[in-house]
């Protein structure tokens, strides 16, 4: 047991996994040349993490060495130390390079036909794959198309597509030639995308006609249509057509007399044979993609994220860090709109293959996800607290009823990871097998903190900062603690920070998002704890999430973790209420599982479970019932929205909220009156 400060009301973290697994890993390696580079003696994990960060420079240089990352040109100088972190300074000047070339060329000039992607659906269940060769001779026939309808570096590429082979070809072929991609789920309802898209103007949008998702099929030609009728900027829409049926082609047909639409395949026959892809050799800080903020509370944020940038970091995660090479299989539960897609997606350029997984985890069977595992060999799972907590709740045991003889890693990110879900892994699915609970974001396309081969897992806690990261956690006074809670910072610059935002010609908004809070610092927004024995750090939810009733300050993932132990509770979300006066006090819902009732038993249980776990601060002051939770599409409870509903505030944005009628509920609460 490692004890934390039990007056800030956090439980013991257990061990749950030592190093050892791995034998000698490539973080050992990359330390002991740079023990020999620089003549040092460092012998932990953390020794080496400092060395980064007060050397971040030197780190950075090496790494790019280790990764042997594919050039045309080299660079006259690393960085800029001269510039402050809130100055945003250019990494790696004078190079030239391509992503899509460090992920086609290093594997497939020495084994085309290792598998890339292995490509599964809910609706067919027969792996398809694909491999680096053939995935460069299609990515060689969309760049010669693409660059036939005059798509050149700089123009906008976007996909409204499934997590499929279509999104990751139409990816590397937008960034061989030196466009922006950026891409959304088909899951984004229509203003959703429009609000998005609109700010970035695509010149090209690839697209499906369908989608399946838990056992149902959805038209995503209608969709499609309104898109091309409001997005004015759009030149050419590529359709892969997934569905062959009467019905469906003729509403295909309908939509392809468009006359800037046409399908992938006629696209493609519209290329003129290319040998080899003349690759455009860009800097470091070229635009490689943008992504977007949630949008709950406003337009959504274009986050413009760079070649050299969006390329070292990923690979220091999944080489370093995941202790990942050409043997790994990488199955990430994602869609194409979020960030981890982007991540998933860069692991091929370690010649590791990834798995495309479409539709329901739990679809045509319950072990749908566990039967792919085995099926293909994955080594390496990626999902969500949400993932793991259903598949406790359905009684899943995969250690049981699976081999997992390859799986050597679990992932797990999207929000803060519980007790419970750390014993369920290691109980029912596999005891030798690191759990790693990574966290960062869309803003860095990347983790501040995640898994580490090198060291235990503690329950509750991110094993370790990741280098080069210089990550600390800050009170309000702007002081360094241990063992307290306190916003989420970074004191040096890094290189997947984001070049600029899209429409932000003077760099306001972005220096608002980020530096705003303590000067010339960048301030993620989440709250944290790191535990001054292990290092490890604990994430206690966004710090606009955070509660403070009589100037106690917790996160509400403190309340979460709790809310996992009750029986009856199937999801709950807690948030601040101010009176006139501005005084706080805690409101928690709960949603029920079926067949429980809401009584006054259940509230004092939990209010006296929630005093003996935390503290009696930690007390809600209100305990209520809802039907439901409101989620963003990609899985993240939202807070600030309800905080505004029970503030008497319109929520204004609602198109990223997968389930938004759930809003409803939080509306006119008798039990919230008078206060």
């Amino acid at each position: 047991m490692v004890k934390m400060d039990t007056n800030n009301g956090t439980e013991e973290s257990k061990l749950m996994w030592r190093p050892g697994m791995f034998g000698t890993t490539k973080m050992d390696v990359f330390r002991e040349l740079i023990n020999k580079k620089f003549s040092l003696k460092l012998t932990t994990y953390s020794d080496l993490y400092n060395w980064s960060v007060d050397n971040y420079w030197d780190f950075w240089e090496q790494f790019w060495s280790f990764a042997n990352i594919m050039h045309s040109s080299p660079y006259e100088r690393v960085v800029d130390r001269t510039k402050g972190i809130d100055e945003i300074p250019e990494w790696f000047v004078g190079s030239k390079l391509n992503y899509t070339r460090n992920v086609l060329e290093k594997v497939d000039n020495s084994d085309p036909n290792k598998v890339a992607l292995f490509v599964v659906n809910e609706h067919n269940t027969d792996v398809q794959r694909v491999t680096f060769g053939q995935m460069k001779a299609r990515v060689t026939a969309l760049v010669s198309a693409m660059r036939k309808c005059g798509i050149t570096a700089g123009d906008r590429v976007v996909g409204y597509l499934p997590n499929g082979r279509e999104a990751v070809e139409a990816f590397l072929a937008t960034s061989a030639i030196g466009a922006i991609w950026s891409s959304t789920s088909p899951d984004f309802g229509i203003s959703g995308v429009l609000e998005r898209l609109r700010q970035i103007k695509p010149k090209m949008l690839f697209s499906v006609d369908c989608v399946v998702y838990n056992g149902k099929r959805h038209n995503h030609l209608e969709k499609l249509s309104q898109l091309m009728s409001s997005l004015q900027s759009l030149k050419r829409v590529i359709i892969s057509q997934l569905e062959v049926s009467d019905n469906n082609n003729n509403q295909l047909s309908e939509v392809l007399k468009a006359p800037e639409c046409c399908t992938l395949e006629q696209f493609l026959s519209e290329a003129e044979p290319l040998k080899a892809i003349d690759y455009f050799e860009a800097s470091f800080s070229h635009p490689l993609c943008i992504l977007f903020s949630s949008g709950t509370t406003g337009d959504p944020k274009c986050l413009v994220h760079s070649v050299g940038g969006t390329l070292i970091q990923h690979l220091k995660e999944h080489i370093l860090h995941g202790n990942m090479d050409s043997n790994d299989i990488m199955l990430f539960y994602t869609t194409t709109g979020w960030m981890m897609w982007n991540w998933m997606v860069s692991a091929l350029a370690t010649g590791a293959a990834i798995v495309l997984f479409d539709g329901s985890p739990f679809k045509p069977t319950a072990t749908a996800i566990w039967d792919v595992i085995d099926r293909i060999g994955v080594t390496i799972l990626g999902t969500s607290p949400k993932g793991l907590q259903t598949m406790e709740e359905m009684g899943l045991r995969p250690k049981n009823s699976h081999k997992l003889d390859r799986l050597h890693t679990i992932l797990s990110t999207g929000a803060p990871l519980s007790h419970k879900s750390y014993e369920y892994v290691y109980e029912s699915i596999k005891t030798d097998v690191l759990l790693g609970s990574i966290s960062g974001g869309s803003d860095i396309i990347s983790c501040f903190a995640g898994q580490n081969p090198t060291i235990p897992v503690h329950s509750t806690e991110i094993q370790a900062r990741n280098l080069g990261m210089a990550v600390q956690c800050w009170d309000a006074t702007g002081k360094d603690v241990r063992d307290q809670k306190g916003e989420l910072v970074c004191v040096q610059p890094f290189p997947s920070m984001p070049t600029m935002f899209w429409n932000d010609p003077n760099g306001d908004k972005y220096r608002n998002a980020y530096f705003s809070h303590f000067k010339g610092v960048w301030t993620h927004g989440d709250f944290c704890l790191i535990n001054g024995e292990t290092n490890g750090i604990q994430m206690l939810g966004r710090s606009d999430g955070t509660l403070n009733p009589n100037g106690v300050r917790f996160g509400s993932s403190e309340i979460y973790g709790v809310m996992d132990l009750v029986d009856e509770v199937d999801d709950s979300v807690c948030v601040s209420q101010y009176n006139r006066k501005n005084e706080e006090r805690v409101v928690l819902f709960l949603k029920l599982k079926d067949k429980h009732k809401f009584t006054s038993e259940l509230v004092s249980r939990i209010k006296a479970l929630i005093r003996d776990r935390l503290s009696p601060r930690h007390v809600p002051s209100v305990i209520t019932e809802v039907p439901d939770i409101p989620y963003t599409i990609n899985g993240k409870k939202i807070e600030v929205a309800i905080k505004m509903i029970i503030a008497g505030k319109e929520v204004s944005n609602k198109n990223a909220i997968a389930n938004p009628e759930s809003l409803e509920f939080f509306k006119n609460r008798k039990e919230l009156e008078n206060y």
